[in-house]
């Protein structure tokens, strides 16, 4: 359980650092293997949220999985995908803080 939560942890790091790093002016390729670390890192998180039980994150981290996939490009306009980026950077580090409640 410590390694799982662990792993989260550093996924969840990981990944917000990325995205914090998309505000900067990056070539193209950096965006892309941004959405595919996210694809990859929220799929790992939500496939973890429902080995626990916790449906809401589990749909989630796989409603982001697909926001950032890198198949299928959403065309949200650079000004809004910071805005997501810095958004979901910031939930994912305010969720390593918080203390769920166990059910």
């Amino acid at each position: 359980m410590i390694l799982t939560t662990n792993m989260e942890k550093a996924t969840k790091v990981i990944l917000s650092g990325l995205f914090f790093l998309c505000v900067l002016d990056m070539p193209y390729g950096f965006y892309l293997l941004v959405r595919f670390a996210g694809l990859i890192g929220f799929a790992i998180l939500a496939y973890q949220a429902n080995q626990k039980n916790k449906q809401k994150e589990m749909i989630i981290y796989g409603g982001l999985a697909l926001l950032f996939q890198p198949l299928i490009k959403i065309p949200l306009g650079r000004e809004l995908w910071n805005l997501i980026d810095v958004i979901v950077g910031i939930g994912l580090i305010v969720s390593i803080f918080i203390k769920r409640r166990p059910l």
